[in-house]
């Protein structure tokens, strides 16, 4: 299926709270870099950026891509290294923002993810007729540990609403809330069959 903007996809490790409510950056994981690469692949997202702030952190993700995109594993695996091609590290979200003005000469739609509900959150059919019918590119920041730092979240156009299920637990992982949202943004129009 043609999507009509470019659909961009960040993984933000700060300014995020732990289960305290207090501000930190939270560590990347290697399932993170993988699973959400490959699905973000599969939804045809032009670039995955793994926004964080610390030197270390860098080392770690570019040590982990570069084994897939240029060791060993680009020949053992090449449907992974495939996938990895569109990850890219970045220090934080306003470099992903000028990333993607760079790349496209637009600024881009910012829309974010949370289990909470905001004055600015949108529902997933208006996000998606968004992201299908808009000529802007469109950004979907997603957070780790237990979501963004409320401050950085009203910077954003719009919050997706929360992924329910049919229970009143709320604590996706979230490359599983990745895998759900994307496949509601940019996925094919199954009802419509």
């Amino acid at each position: 299926m043609k999507i009509m903007a470019d659909l961009y996809l960040g993984l933000v490790h700060y300014p995020i709270y732990n289960k305290h409510m207090k501000v930190i950056a939270t560590a990347v994981t290697n399932f993170d870099i993988h699973d959400i690469a490959r699905t973000a692949r599969t939804y045809d997202v032009k670039k995955y950026f793994l926004i964080h702030p610390l030197k270390v952190q860098e080392e770690i993700i570019k040590k982990i891509t570069g084994y897939w995109q240029h060791g060993f594993g680009r020949v053992y695996n090449p449907d992974r290294s495939e996938a990895l091609d569109r990850v890219q590290y970045l220090p934080d979200i306003a470099s992903a923002v000028a990333e993607i003005k760079k790349l496209t000469g637009k600024e881009p739609v910012t829309i974010t993810t949370d289990a909470r509900i905001y004055p600015n959150t949108i529902t997933y059919k208006a996000a998606r007729q968004m992201l299908h019918e808009g000529e802007r590119p469109v950004l979907v920041l997603f957070g780790t540990g237990f979501g963004m730092e409320k401050e950085t979240m009203a910077a954003f156009d719009y919050i997706l609403e929360p992924v329910y299920g049919p229970s009143n637990y709320n604590h996706l992982c979230v490359r599983s809330a990745v895998a759900i949202i994307l496949d509601r943004l940019a996925g094919e129009a199954w009802w419509e069959k």
